[in-house]
């Protein structure tokens, strides 16, 4: 591993790299906030990617990529004087320690749940903070994440389940409001109904310690698997998977289950 002042130098040495792109290289000389933003979410899903994968070697080239685009972001403001890649550091650094104060103030903090706690109610008295509870959920979020991230931020301060065990009967409740809906052939009342039975789901998952996001992208992965089993063996026998019985199918299926013990 580097020492600090082998990762100063580095960054230095990258942030020079990136100044001479910006003036002698046509494509990074004409990119914009609005140019590269589409490209930065690009970027986060492949870092994500690298993350569930466990891929060290991707996860440092992906980080690498997305620290490219934190210091572009910097370098266009930079041009303009409204602020640089120093300021952004300065900023990090000062919020950090401001929120931080069972470890650099007289706070005490005895685990990571009176930790985050404490957050969210300093980022509630920030000068710059959110004006409200929710208001720090990005709207842009996927609904999934959405909903875990409304759902912790209500528990921080109070509003939440005396134990986990209470919110099945809430689970139940809502899997039966959309079984009436389906029964009335309600479409609008049916999505809506879709909707609160998973904000449920979601709430049950937060309680038991479980990342919903998490859990259902390992889900996709485990499908993705399997359904790539079965085209294998439809290949296999010399078949299209549509010509498949959904007799073949399972039984593919659940060669491809096994083969995961």
């Amino acid at each position: 591993m580097h020492s600090k002042k082998e990762k100063i130098e580095a960054f230095g040495e990258f942030l020079d790299v990136l100044d001479t792109l910006r003036v002698k290289c046509p494509w990074d000389a004409k990119q914009t906030n609005e140019s590269l933003r589409p490209n930065t979410v690009e970027e986060v899903y492949e870092l994500v990617d690298a993350l569930m994968a466990d891929d060290t070697k991707n996860i440092s080239k992906e980080l690498g990529d997305v620290l490219l685009h934190v210091a572009f972001y910097a370098k266009i403001a930079e041009e303009k004087n409204q602020f640089d890649i120093a300021d952004v550091c300065n900023q990090l650094r000062e919020k950090l320690i401001f929120r931080h104060p069972h470890i650099y103030g007289d706070v005490k903090a005895e685990n990571a749940e009176e930790v985050t706690q404490n957050w969210e109610q300093i980022k509630l008295k920030e000068k710059d903070g959110n004006k409200s509870v929710l208001s720090g959920v990005p709207s842009a979020l996927p609904a999934l994440i959405k909903a875990y991230r409304i759902q912790d931020k209500a528990r921080n301060v109070g509003f939440d389940w005396e134990r986990p065990e209470q919110v099945w009967d809430k689970v139940k409740e809502e899997i039966s409001e959309v079984e009436a809906e389906i029964r009335a052939g309600n479409s609008k009342a049916m999505d809506e109904e879709f909707g609160d039975l998973l904000f449920a789901v979601v709430n049950a998952a937060r309680l038991y310690g479980v990342n919903p996001e998490n859990a259902l992208e390992h889900t996709n992965r485990k499908f993705i698997s399997r359904f790539n089993h079965i085209e294998a063996g439809a290949k296999g026998m010399g078949k299209n998977i549509k010509d498949l019985s959904l007799e073949e199918m399972d039984q593919l299926w659940n060669e491809a289950k096994k083969s995961e013990n």
